[in-house]
């Protein structure tokens, strides 16, 4: 699978919607999965199966 980033949209309890920033589609995740630090309008990298905070 190819790198992606996201927009973290909304948190709802122990998840977050994630925004893709290439096609605005959403996906459903839990917050286990993110780092720490994590919060509404996070921009994150995925790739390799983790997620980074950038910017």
């Amino acid at each position: 699978m190819k790198p992606m980033d996201y927009i973290t949209e909304r948190i709802e309890g122990e998840y977050a919607i994630l925004k893709n920033l290439e096609d605005g589609k959403e996906i459903f995740i839990a917050l286990a999965l993110l780092p720490p630090g994590t919060d509404l309008g996070t921009k994150l990298h995925w790739e390799n199966f983790e997620y980074e905070i950038i910017e």
